[in-house]
């Protein structure tokens, strides 16, 4: 060939003149050396073979044939098939289906041996709440209960008139919260008012007549031999061995303490008798004190938010409506002047942060030369009064900062991705373009707010009935230390009729715990966690039934050649009906792998709660290693799985199956994956953003009394802020809600798009389903025209 061109360029022949040797195939683009063949073809008035009718053209074509003289394009592609494995490491692209038209109708049941699991576990899962419903009385964790079970203050029974809970020795209780959770390991008993006396057992004794009427009122019911000994009654448990002054709470009784000169106290006094001979120091009650002042004032905060949640429920219902009625509003201009939207948005969020800015710095300019507005937050530590922190001009001056920065960063970005959001923009088009041919989908969050709403409240009855499943437990106390029935279990109504008295003399059956030595009370650990692991995955499975349904139904419309002509009727529902068919097992699957990550995460936790006040640096730095490590794990899953789920609707394969080709078809266009997909769902968050912070100043100028027009109508408040704030999280929400189908939508039309790249080369024979839109964005042109409705 070298030989040739060289005799050619001598001779100055130009293959274009019919001196040369090389000839271009229009169809194949392999090149046919050699004077004879070029008679040949121009013998038989032919450029090549593939144009000799065009009909015939056409199906060899699809059928992607050699050339008849050459054969360059068969070798070609048996070159091509052998470096495949070096050449594309993310696998073949799609090939040309001429019977592909949208998601795959005849399907099989996939990951069926997960759905299997699945559905045991729920069953199993329903088992368990049923069990625990038996077992346990959410009763305890409002109304306190004694030694014998018996809830104080219950109708029909001796302690009806005895509405608060008292226990024999409070300094075996490690902290208030063990002691709202019922795990005291002291003898707990019912009464009609706490002690507001110190005593003891012993001075009782010494002028029980003064003090036995007093005192026997905290002792067991029936209890009547003052002059028993002392420590008797302490093996016994017939009388506490002291009691302090204390007040109720929770309706239970806690020591009464109080501070004197920055001193700790309990009724003036920093010392008092244990009974036992001994004299202590109020401070031995300092870890249950400062546990108790912190929950007096988070109930004091608690009870706040709850009046004012109850003085403006309705507004707040209000303001959520609006946020609904704008976030639809925003859907629908969307499909029409989405890029006037945008750029409102964009503007609208800088005026708001713009004016939030302002603000903080005409706070902070009001509060110049104010006394005590120049105090640091750390100087005036933590305060549950919020509105003192507004007082402070460092607390402005932080907001300000803050806002400045989110500011900045957004015109960063805004000036660095111009070009990009562009083309997100256009991407929105076409998804509101679908979601107007498919209104239905708009609906389709409030089913998953349902779903995830029942497993929330499943999980927390269930919870609420295993942490309240325990019963008092009641022990053997023997005095000598050879008794073998020492330390069993034993029941107070028939101890006295049994031979361990007489074995043991003695012996006593006295409270131990609240819980159970049954197979259930042991494990009630294992079932919390049991509990929280399906609870995930019921959660993980519900949003994946969303999207999977979602992907289903929007797929339908990118494949539609001729839109909304060709869309199939109901795709939602026929959608959802696929997915719930042929893929629960393969939505359980990818749901199951998340919700493991998830409740390792939970455990992670946990642990950093357990080891704050650990010491060991290594420790706190591994825990935190894999803590980050995790996030960005369940992150990863939430985007493999998301578009597993799209081609899981689309062709009906196994979870893995889909998740790998999902993951190849992604890196074989990573580009666009990062510019158009993530880019659009900024455009998202930023419409979220836009809603909620107008629904929110909309909201704050109304609780504020800053509107007019509305001022006798805004209800009084103690902390403005609580109905804000659940103004502001409802909000986003719903917007959240509505733009996820969205999202969901934009995400479908971006893998069909490239599967239609891959597939399709615009030809007759193989035309691309994408609207004409997007060849215009993209810059790709069809080899023949094609109407397109829509």
């Amino acid at each position: 060939h070298e030989q040739r061109r060289g005799r050619r360029r001598r001779k100055g022949n130009s293959p274009a003149l019919g001196g040369g040797c090389c000839l271009r195939c229009s169809c194949c683009s392999c090149s046919c050396y050699g004077r004879r063949r070029l008679r040949r073809l121009r013998a038989l008035s032919l450029t090549c073979h593939h144009s000799s009718n065009k009909e015939h053209a056409e199906q060899r074509a699809a059928r992607r044939p050699g050339c008849r003289l050459c054969g360059a394009e068969r070798r070609r592609g048996t070159m091509a098939r052998k470096g495949d494995a070096s050449a594309s490491p993310y696998g073949e692209p799609r090939k040309f289906d001429p019977k592909f038209s949208g998601p795959i109708q005849n399907r099989h049941c996939t990951d069926v041996l997960c759905c299997v699991i699945f559905v045991v576990v729920i069953l199993g899962y329903i088992a368990l709440g049923i069990v625990a419903w038996v077992h346990g009385d959410p009763r305890k964790v409002a109304y306190p209960t004694d030694s014998y079970g018996q809830f104080c203050g219950q109708k029909d029974t001796p302690n009806e008139n005895k509405t608060i809970l008292f226990y024999f020795n409070i300094l075996k209780c490690a902290s208030p919260i063990v002691l709202i959770n019922l795990q005291c390991p002291t003898t707990q008993l019912c009464v009609s008012k706490c002690p507001d006396r110190f005593a003891t057992y012993i001075e009782m004794q010494s002028s029980y007549r003064n003090y036995w009427e007093y005192y026997r009122q905290f002792c067991k019911p029936g209890f009547n031999k003052p002059r028993k000994s002392v420590t008797q009654v302490m093996r016994d448990e017939d009388c506490p061995s002291m009691i302090i002054p204390s007040r109720p709470f929770l309706k239970r009784c806690f020591p009464d303490f109080s501070t004197k000169n920055g001193v700790l106290t309990v009724a003036n006094q920093t010392t008092f008798k244990d009974g036992r001979g001994k004299t202590r120091n109020v401070t031995d009650l300092r870890e249950a004190a400062n546990g108790i002042n912190n929950v007096l004032d988070a109930r004091s905060v608690g009870m706040k938010i709850f009046e004012d949640y109850a003085s403006s429920w309705h507004w707040i219902l209000i303001g959520l409506f609006i946020a609904m009625v704008v976030s639809l509003l925003f859907l629908i201009l969307l499909r029409f002047i989405a890029g006037v939207l945008f750029w409102i948005f964009i503007f609208g969020v800088i005026g708001i942060i713009g004016y939030g800015i302002w603000h903080c710095y005409w706070e902070y300019h009001r509060l110049h030369g104010i006394p005590g507005s120049d105090l640091t937050i750390y100087d005036i530590g933590f305060q549950t009064d919020f509105r003192v922190y507004l007082q402070l001009r460092q607390t402005w001056l932080a907001f300000m900062i803050l806002l400045c920065l989110v500011e900045v960063v957004i015109i960063l970005m805004l000036i660095f991705l111009r070009n990009r959001i562009r083309i997100a923009i256009a991407l929105l088009k076409e998804g509101s373009r679908a979601i107007g041919y498919i209104m239905s989908t708009l609906f389709y969050p409030i089913i998953t707010f349902i779903l995830i709403a029942v497993c929330i409240s499943y999980w927390a009855v269930t919870a609420v009935f295993l942490a309240t499943s325990g019963e008092p437990v009641y022990k053997v106390m023997a005095n000598q230390t050879l008794c073998k029935y020492a330390n069993l279990t034993c029941y107070p109504e028939t101890f006295n009729t049994t031979n361990v008295t007489k074995l043991c003399p003695g012996a006593q059956c006295t409270f131990a715990f609240y819980g159970g030595e049954s197979f259930y009370h042991r494990y009630i650990l294992v079932f919390q966690i049991f509990n929280i692991f399906v609870f995930l995955w019921l959660v993980n499975f519900a949003i994946a039934l969303g999207q999977c349904t979602l992907a289903g139904a929007f797929a339908s419309y990118y494949w539609a050649f001729r839109k909304p002509a060709d869309i199939p009727s109901c795709p939602l529902f026929a959608s959802f009906g696929r997915a719930i068919r042929y893929h629960t097992g393969s939505l359980a699957f990818g749901s199951l792998i998340l919700a493991i990550v998830q409740l390792i995460r939970v455990i992670l936790e946990y642990l950093d709660h357990k080891l704050k006040g650990s010491q060991n640096a290594f420790a706190k730095f591994l825990l935190c290693c894999l803590k980050c490590c995790f996030w960005c794990l369940e992150k990863f899953l939430k985007f493999i799985n998301r578009n597993a789920y799209i081609m899981i609707a689309i062709y009906g394969k196994n979870f893995c199956t889909s998740a790998r080709e999902a993951f190849f078809l992604l890196m074989r266009n990573v580009v666009r994956v990062a510019v158009l997909d993530k880019v659009t769902d900024f455009l998202l968050f930023l419409g979220k953003i836009l809603v909620a912070g107008g629904v929110g100043v909309l909201a704050f100028f109304f609780f504020t009394h800053r509107i007019p027009i509305l001022t006798q109508e805004a209800p009084s408040l103690n902390y403005y802020w609580v109905p804000l704030l659940t103004v502001i999280i409802g909000s986003y929400l719903v917007a959240h809600g509505f733009f996820s189908v969205y999202a969901m939508c934009v995400d479908t039309l971006f893998l069909c798009f490239c599967e239609d790249l891959e597939r399709n080369n615009g030809s007759t024979a193989k035309p691309y389903y994408m609207s004409a839109s997007l060849h215009r964005i993209l810059g790709k042109k069809e080899l023949s025209p094609k109407k397109l409705m829509g």
